[in-house]
């Protein structure tokens, strides 16, 4: 957290927690897209995505290079993804878990076969 703001931790919590409500809010795709758009730079959104692209092919077990052969990710954010996936709070796991069981991650993984 930044130095400036240890002072108003109380007013970030709340604008995390309202934050995590509002995306919860989202009804669809396109909705998510908008508000993400919206909310953070493309660089930003260029690291989320390429975070959440490797996960599953971290949980597949395929070794970093090909995932970085496959995806464009570089080795170092493969390899921070892989900690946060067996050590962090179970937040990849679960979505992960959630995305494979939706009706739309089939459609979607057929898409992106090599």
């Amino acid at each position: 957290m930044k130095d400036n703001r240890q002072n108003m931790r109380p007013v970030f919590k709340e604008a995390e927690e309202s934050l995590y409500q509002t995306i919860l809010t989202l009804e669809n795709e396109n909705e998510c897209r908008c508000f993400f758009s919206d909310l953070c730079t493309p660089a930003e959104l260029e690291a989320l995505i390429d975070r959440w692209a490797v996960v599953p092919h971290i949980a597949n077990g395929l070794p970093y290079r090909r995932i970085h052969e496959m995806t464009g990710v570089s080795v170092t954010t493969i390899g921070r993804v892989a900690r946060f996936l067996t050590d962090g709070s179970g937040g990849y796991k679960n979505a992960l878990k959630k995305w494979s069981s939706a009706p739309y991650a089939a459609n979607s993984r057929s898409n992106k076969d090599d």
